[in-house]
């Protein structure tokens, strides 16, 4: 068992094609399919950044899917840091 917090939560900043191509469905989709919580959104710089928290192997599954991402973007890097867990979150959100 790695050494992180649980429940785990992520940041992630992804980089590419991955504004107006339903990165963010997509996204959402997957973490909701994976129990996790949190939110995605657009930045103005167009990246993609995202958190989300759950189980360990769940996380590591939407890290792997965000390494690709929705059918139509190309992803080209992610920033990946671990931060602390939140209690609040009941979902997974796109924020606009």
């Amino acid at each position: 068992m790695p050494p992180f917090k649980q429940p785990y939560r992520f940041k992630v900043v992804i980089s590419g094609k991955v504004q107006g191509v339903w990165f963010r469905k997509h996204t959402q989709e997957t973490a909701t399919s994976l129990e996790l919580t949190g939110w995605v959104r657009n930045e103005l710089d167009g990246n993609v950044q995202t958190e989300f928290q759950g189980e360990y192997q769940n996380c590591i599954k939407m890290l792997k899917w965000l390494e690709s991402g929705s059918p139509l973007s190309s992803v080209s890097d992610l920033k990946i840091e671990q931060l602390e867990s939140r209690v609040s979150e009941a979902s997974f959100q796109i924020l606009v």
